[in-house]
């Protein structure tokens, strides 16, 4: 077989003469073989993509504040601790913020439950005080409203929370002093005043110089069951 495009020479062929002999002739130059082009091939290879996987980044760890078990003795001897002070306009209270759990340390006025978190810091800044006797500082806690200002000022700074809920709970229910990825605060007291048959409780967030709430940021808690640990 002419590959394509190839020159075919000159032949020779047989041509019968009018008396019936074969004569030989020299035939004419054959023509260029037409030139033929040839389809390509099609491609019979499949390509396969494989499934692209995307892992989530991992976030930074955080380990919150843990809060401390209540003391099982409600007189047992605190030392008298200042952490700072707290300050809410709208009731005229504007006090030392003593620390402990113990009726010694409440007596004093509103203090800091040992363990949460320290104004300012990312978790739930937990205080408590009374209504109706030593100081009562929080006696008027229940006329606080959504947005008002809760100011407490420690060595770390002065830091502005405001009321975002108010309710009522039974006293089983620790787990207002759950520590989560926030910048809380929850104060609280006995309910209705003169009894402790409840606990009112006012809940607050952290608010920058601009008056908005201050953003949580994205991180993994890494100490969980610590953190909840009142959780049932």
């Amino acid at each position: 077989m002419a590959l394509a495009g190839a020159v075919v020479g000159v032949g020779w062929f047989a041509d019968l003469g009018s008396d019936g002999t074969v004569s030989e002739v020299l035939a004419a130059p054959l023509r260029p073989a037409p030139t033929t082009s040839l389809p390509a091939p099609t491609s019979t290879t499949t390509t396969t993509t494989a499934p692209t996987t995307t892992t989530a980044p991992l976030l930074p760890g955080v380990l919150l504040p843990v809060p401390e078990l209540l003391p099982a003795d409600d007189y047992a001897p605190a030392p008298e601790v200042t952490v700072g002070t707290i300050e809410i306009p709208r009731i005229g209270v504007n006090e030392p913020l003593h620390q402990g759990m113990s009726l010694t340390a409440i007596n004093r006025g509103p203090s800091h439950w040992p363990g949460t978190a320290l104004p300012g810091q990312l978790g739930n800044v937990v205080v408590g005080g009374h209504r109706t006797t030593y100081t009562k500082p929080f006696r008027h806690l229940d006329q606080l409203q959504p947005g008002d200002s809760v100011l407490f000022a420690t060595t770390g700074g002065r830091f502005d929370y405001r009321v975002t809920g108010i309710e009522v709970v039974g006293p089983e229910q620790l787990e207002i002093v759950d520590q989560t990825v926030a910048y809380r605060a929850t104060l609280f007291a006995c309910h209705p005043p003169g009894s402790a048959a409840y606990r009112l409780v006012v809940e607050l967030e952290l608010v920058d110089a601009a008056g908005q709430p201050v953003a949580a940021p994205a991180l993994q808690v890494l100490n969980q069951a610590e953190a909840l640990r009142f959780r049932s």
